[in-house]
């Protein structure tokens, strides 16, 4: 589990356990993901923190992930359905897509989300109805109530639209309705379903109305992180740069410079001729103007997390879809479209196997790009330790384990979640409590032999050894060192 994986599984705990959820406006993004993982905990019967595993987590982005893949369809009387097809197939094997919808974070669910917010601003510009503006709205309220990033994605639909409406009407055939009320009513519906639906998660169904104030204020808030100064602030073509090439020794040459290529010629297509009526050549525009926008806003944004790709990645796929599919009508001579048919199936399966490799042999390997300050398998060697001299103690689970550090030792919480003993505490505490194993980082040694040799009267003091034959990173950078009573130590077999 990512640091953030396990934060956000403690806030969801609280929600399982309590019934209580309270939107932070300075931290851990929007409600959405919490509620929804009520779903798989209540189907599996989960009904505590300590109960909750990887699969009943992860299981809302790995869904979120597949409709994202299944919603394509709707986009196939806009651009086709090969194109729509062949964007489903893109987004199936992305690496980075398939990365991160394994990850219990926002962003698959956000995405999901903008895209239907999309598709059904695309289905309304083609055809305008009451439906698809209720559904790009609600649409837009999940998007809001997910994640604050949502306004860069609504941001770039709102411009793109306005986009496809004066491209429509200078070709005098607008797509949008002409009749001032419909098009009010239409908007009417549209704002009030957003409301309605970013309201009930932010208020938390009702019982936190402050919540909804908080969800504006929270703007502000994250407006100012995106430009200030921080660990995470890269240069403009970071995202370019993980995705057209990153390779390291012993590791794959990880690249989705073939999705980006193909967008290209999409944006070619939807510049030029893009084929079809009027109407359908500015919502197919509209398209194209939302994935440059999205790419240019997340270039420029100084502030950059990896899996922030997803929302500018997403777009180009929707044009290289359309590249694709323009690729194979072009051509038309046997030999020709038989060397597109297998380059297209060459570029599927690389892209296909590196999204294996990426999510499994190399799930949390720093030469994988999509791997950010991850947590190393090192945890499970500390989780393995502190269980087995729990075995040991007469008090089992309930023994009292010190995790004594200054740093940000997230996820080790969730790791050590069955044990209710372990006390939390930035730097040692003389009050008495001899624990039987300690957890600490290496900058706390000297006071670790304080507590444990100095503060102690004679006749207390008790020999303690080392629990890790050699250094144990929690992720790069940090490690963890362990401590246990010899008798506890000669107790449990090591």
């Amino acid at each position: 589990m990512h640091a953030d994986e396990a934060v956000h599984a403690a806030k969801f705990g609280k929600l399982l356990e309590q019934g209580v959820y309270e939107y932070d406006p300075r931290e851990f993004h929007g409600p959405t993901l919490n509620y929804l993982t009520l779903v798989p905990a209540r189907v599996r019967g989960i009904g505590r923190y300590a109960e909750l595993d990887e699969i009943a987590l992860r299981s809302v982005p790995v869904a979120a992930g597949m409709l994202l893949v299944a919603a394509h369809i709707l986009l196939a009387p806009i651009v086709g359905f090969r194109a729509a097809a062949l964007a489903a197939l893109f987004t199936a094997v992305s690496p980075a897509m398939v990365y991160y919808s394994r990850y219990y974070i926002h962003e698959t669910p956000l995405v999901t989300f903008s895209f239907a917010a999309l598709v059904s601003l695309c289905r309304y510009v083609r055809r305008p109805a009451a439906g698809w503006a209720v559904s790009a709205g609600a649409s837009a309220g999940l998007m809001a109530a997910t994640k604050e990033t949502w306004v860069i994605a609504f941001g770039s639909m709102a411009v793109s639209a306005a986009f496809a409406w004066a491209l429509g009407r200078r070709r005098g055939a607008g797509p949008l309705p002409r009749g001032r009320e419909p098009a009010a009513v239409h908007l009417a519906a549209f704002a009030l379903a957003g409301v309605a639906v970013a309201a009930l998660f932010f208020s938390s169904f009702g019982r936190h109305p402050s919540g909804l104030v908080d969800s504006v204020t929270a703007l502000t808030t994250y407006f100012d992180r995106a430009a200030g100064v921080s660990w995470h602030v890269h240069p403009w073509h970071y995202y370019f740069g993980l995705l057209v090439y990153h390779g390291s020794s012993g590791a794959p040459v990880w690249t989705e410079a073939a999705t980006l290529g193909l967008a290209a010629v999409g944006l070619v297509v939807a510049f030029t001729r893009g084929g079809g009526r009027s109407g359908d050549l500015s919502v197919l525009m509209l398209v194209a103007v939302y994935a440059v926008l999205m790419a240019a806003a997340y270039a420029a944004i100084p502030y950059k997390t990896p899996w922030c790709v997803l929302g500018l990645l997403h777009g180009l796929i929707l044009l290289a879809g359309v590249g694709a599919a323009r690729l194979m009508a072009a051509a038309r001579a046997h030999v020709v479209a038989r060397t597109a048919a297998v380059s297209l199936v060459a570029v599927v399966a690389h892209l296909g196997w590196l999204a294996w490799a990426g999510s499994f042999r190399f799930a949390a390997d720093p030469r994988n790009p999509w791997v950010y300050a991850h947590t190393g398998p090192g945890v499970f060697e500390i989780a393995r330790r502190v269980e087995t001299l729990a075995r040991a103690h007469p008090l089992g689970a309930a023994m009292t384990v010190e995790v004594i550090s200054g740093q940000n030792l997230w996820p080790l919480p969730w790791y050590l979640k069955r044990f209710p003993g372990v006390r939390w505490e930035a730097t040692p505490v003389n009050d008495g409590v001899h624990a039987p194993v300690i957890l600490s980082t290496p900058e706390m040694d000297g006071a670790i032999r304080l507590k444990l040799y100095e503060w102690r009267r004679p006749g207390e003091r008790e020999l303690y050894v080392p629990i890790f034959d050699g250094p144990v990173e929690l992720r790069p950078q940090v490690e963890v060192r362990g401590y246990a009573a010899k008798s506890l130590w000669d107790r449990s077999g090591f």
